[in-house]
């Protein structure tokens, strides 16, 4: 446990002292923010829709067997194939064995996969793996972890894009963003059209129809799971709501507290493509993917949704909000975390890492609640916070 708290201190004192970090997330806040209050000006019912949410999501949390055999019966039945995991190790088996070797893997960005190593394994296997989303492709190419769940490369100043990609790709690429943009987009191009598989994570699934949500803006994941023959989503089983209904109503909130007024794109996929233009017989393996899997993961989180305070955890939404308004991520960003970010992600390490893990992140956290003031589904990170650290001092008594 020790070795644990030294590790992490040492990374959140590395962090503090790189001052690029706090200027780079400072001038990120002060967009947030702005684009936030824009968007929830446009479209005051938001705040209200947020709190029909929050209900939304208790509900689906305390349901959560009864979802995802929906959900699997109506992926199956559209044509998919839908597999459990109970543990990171039998996600990274079930892809392994669908991905096979020696394929070509574009994926977009997951914060579930970055929580079980999903990319690293597959490269263990023989594969080339590329992420598409532009933060985490800069991710990827620095051999880093992410910094924040929507942009993985908050950290990463625009000189140091440029040296990096002129590196990579073996040209000048000036400090200027449209440029660097222009060349990940050409350099990525070309790992479209080679792609074996595609891999996604998901927003949101409504169980009664298995349509699958994924919310984005740079249209990567369109190209990911609409270009390569083979389209596999891993999502975890939190992310499950009961209807389609419901599912636009949790998508709608999370792209507003995400600062969009509206996305570039949404695409809700319900299975393979097909075509039924030939005499109305329906068709699979049109023009997008020829086959579909989607594998849901526990990893920990059904051991949280028994809790009546950690469950909490388990309404996030990932519009990634909270972490601006944290004192102490605005200082050293995504370290104040291991796999997840802040006091409220104390409860996802607790899941998916263990004790050892999520007890410096509760002792980091200062309990402000200021987060809470930000969420769209206000979870409670201080009652979280403390139930760790109480967690924490009875497994220290008890080694006595």
């Amino acid at each position: 446990m020790k070795a644990a708290f030294d590790e992490y201190y040492h990374r959140l004192m590395e962090a503090f002292q790189n001052e690029s970090i706090a200027l780079a997330i400072e001038r990120a806040t002060a967009s947030y923010r702005k684009n936030v209050t824009n968007a929830l000006t446009k479209y005051p019912h938001t705040v209200k829709l947020a709190k029909e949410v929050r209900s939304i999501k208790e509900r689906s949390v305390d349901r959560w067997e009864d979802l995802l055999k929906e959900a699997m019966d109506n992926i199956i039945s559209n044509n998919g194939q839908a597999y459990f995991a109970k543990t990171a190790g039998d996600a990274k088996k079930i892809i392994g064995d669908l991905v096979g070797r020696e394929k070509v893997v574009v994926k977009s960005k997951s914060l579930t996969s970055e929580e079980i190593g999903l990319r690293q394994h597959l490269e263990s296997l023989g594969n080339e793996v590329w992420e598409t989303d532009l933060g985490e492709f800069i991710i990827q190419l620095l051999d880093e972890e992410p910094m924040h769940i929507l942009s993985p490369a908050i950290h990463v100043p625009r000189e140091e894009v440029a040296k990096l990609f002129s590196n990579v790709m073996k040209e000048s690429i000036p400090a200027d963003i449209q440029k660097e943009v222009g060349a990940a987009r050409r350099f990525l191009r070309n790992k479209y059209i080679s792609a074996d598989v595609g891999i996604s994570g998901a927003n949101i699934v409504s169980a009664d129809t298995g349509a699958v949500f994924v919310l984005e803006n740079e249209g990567n994941a369109r190209l990911v799971t609409g270009l390569p023959e083979e389209h596999i989503v891993l999502v975890g089983i939190e992310k499950l709501v009961p209807t389609l209904a419901d599912a636009f109503k949790v998508a709608e909130v999370t792209w507003r507290y995400a600062q969009y007024v509206i996305p570039s794109y949404m695409s809700l996929i319900g299975g393979p493509s097909k075509t039924g233009d030939i005499e109305k017989v329906i068709t699979y393996g049109a023009h997008g993917p020829k086959e579909y899997h989607v594998v849901f993961i526990d990893n920990g989180r059904s051991e949280l949704a028994k809790d009546p305070d950690l469950k909490e955890a388990l309404y996030c939404l990932r519009c990634g909000g909270c972490m601006y308004e944290c004192p102490v991520f605005s200082l050293v960003g995504g370290r104040f975390g291991h796999k997840y970010f802040i006091g409220y992600g104390a409860a996802w390490e607790l899941a998916v890492s263990g004790l050892k893990w999520a007890a410096p992140i509760a002792y980091t956290c200062l309990r402000c609640d200021r987060c809470k003031e930000r969420c769209p589904v206000e979870i409670n990170t201080a009652k979280i916070v403390l139930r760790i650290r109480r967690l924490f001092v009875d497994k220290y008594r008890s080694s006595k």
